[in-house]
């Protein structure tokens, strides 16, 4: 029967950090991941390019974690965002700040970030064995004891160890091998499960014409969030239709939405197309172009001066019908124009599944883990680390850090 002072189950971002820090302390360490290779979910983050911290410092970070953002102020306190880009690039990865505090790989390859992690965990002295599943953590008399693992064949070993770091993620990109194995672990050992749900998700408009917007990116506009009929959110940036309504200000407001959406709550988007101007600006636009388009044109052309071409039918349908298509530019129409500039609703009536979910909330209750150690205050010896844990943050590079920070306070496994 092999023996370890330390198993860590999961060999995602969280998992890869515990296992290094544990066994660079002089821990024997043994890392079980199930799927064939760690970092599934890391290679793939940041549509391939893996942004993997953001340099905002203390409360303006901490402002992006959606739960229990005051638990996590411990773990963040022992690897910062700065020590993260310095930690990686003494590793060998050069790192580039870009827009938005954003950290990426100078190479562009979220590949480069993960098998430099992976190639220090193990020259630390961790032993990583893919293709393996825990199947059972042991526990007696209130401390676990060890794991009974599972491989390909179907072949159970039990394996002794007196500390256990649960890593396995949440149960979005399923494919990646993040599909919940940690919250059954946990709940049988008395841990409380968080409801999960996804979170920087898509969300589902069934708009009239949206399908027809497939591939329109919209830039620099305002949209906001509305819940019954009330603002609970407002970004700043770029979406996109894919058809669904996605991008990076809908993915951060998709939080709120979906629970609210579960809730069987009435849920919009409402988007400014053209925040940097005022109403009476858009007004003097709106003269401008009829002059200088002349008195005669139809109301598309002089559209077509303001929004893309994609966005025009679905925009003008909205807008009362005129027999002779003409713009007339009189008071009525060019406030039912800048109203809907200021205030073109979507009205939201689903969000996308766990599989195109970025990362999940919920997970195991926060008041059951010490904040200064990451050790389960049900069992000895037990500890958890990263998207398990029911934390989850914004898109930029925010849930990604989390992990390490979490990853790395586990790893020194502190009692």
């Amino acid at each position: 029967m092999r023996r370890f002072d330390a198993i860590v189950i999961g060999g995602g971002a969280a998992g890869v950090m515990a296992a290094g820090v544990a066994a660079g302390a002089g821990y024997s360490v043994l890392l079980c991941e199930k799927m064939e290779k760690p970092q599934r979910k890391v290679r793939i983050t940041g549509k391939g390019r893996c942004n993997l911290t953001n340099m905002r410092s203390g409360t303006e970070f901490l402002n992006h974690v959606h739960e229990s953002p005051e638990f996590v102020a411990a773990a963040l306190r022992s690897f910062s965002n700065k020590d993260a880009y310095a930690f990686f690039e003494r590793i060998g990865v050069p790192l580039a700040v870009e827009r938005g505090d954003r950290v990426f790989p100078v190479s562009g390859k979220a590949w480069d970030v993960a098998e430099a992690h992976i190639r220090w965990c193990r020259d630390r002295g961790a032993v990583i064995e893919c293709g393996v599943r825990v199947v059972e953590i042991c526990a007696e008399h209130g401390h676990v004891t060890g794991v009974v693992v599972e491989n390909r064949r179907g072949e159970s070993e039990r394996i002794i160890a007196a500390r256990v770091i649960l890593a396995t993620g949440g149960v979005s990109y399923p494919a990646t091998g993040s599909t919940g194995d940690g919250y059954m672990l946990a709940h049988r050992l008395g841990h409380t499960i968080v409801e999960v749900r996804p979170s920087l998700t898509p969300l589902v408009t069934n708009m009239s014409g949206v399908r027809a917007l497939k591939g329109l990116s919209l830039r620099n506009i305002a949209a906001s969030l509305r819940v019954d009929g009330k603002i609970v959110s407002r970004e700043f940036g770029e979406m996109e239709f894919t058809p669904y309504v996605a991008g990076p200000i809908i993915l951060r407001m998709s939080r709120i939405a979906v629970d609210a959406l579960i809730d069987e709550r009435r849920v919009d988007i409402v988007i400014d197309l053209k925040p940097a101007l005022s109403e009476k600006q858009l007004q003097n636009r709106l003269v401008r172009e009829w002059n200088a388009l002349g008195r005669n044109v139809d109301r598309k052309s002089l559209l077509r001066k303001l929004l893309p071409a994609q966005l025009l039918p679905v925009f003008e349908s909205r807008l009362p019908v005129r027999s002779d298509r003409r713009f007339l530019c009189d008071e009525q129409e060019c406030s039912q124009i800048i109203r809907l500039l200021k205030e073109f609703v979507l009205p939201i009536d689903d969000y996308r599944p766990f599989e195109e979910a970025i990362v999940t909330a919920g997970g195991i209750s926060t008041d059951e883990i010490d904040p200064l150690t990451m050790q389960s205050r049900c069992v000895g010896g037990l500890y958890f680390a990263g998207e398990v844990i029911d934390i989850d943050a914004d898109t930029g590079g925010y849930n990604l850090q989390l992990a390490y920070s979490t990853g790395y306070l586990a790893g020194t496994l502190k009692v």
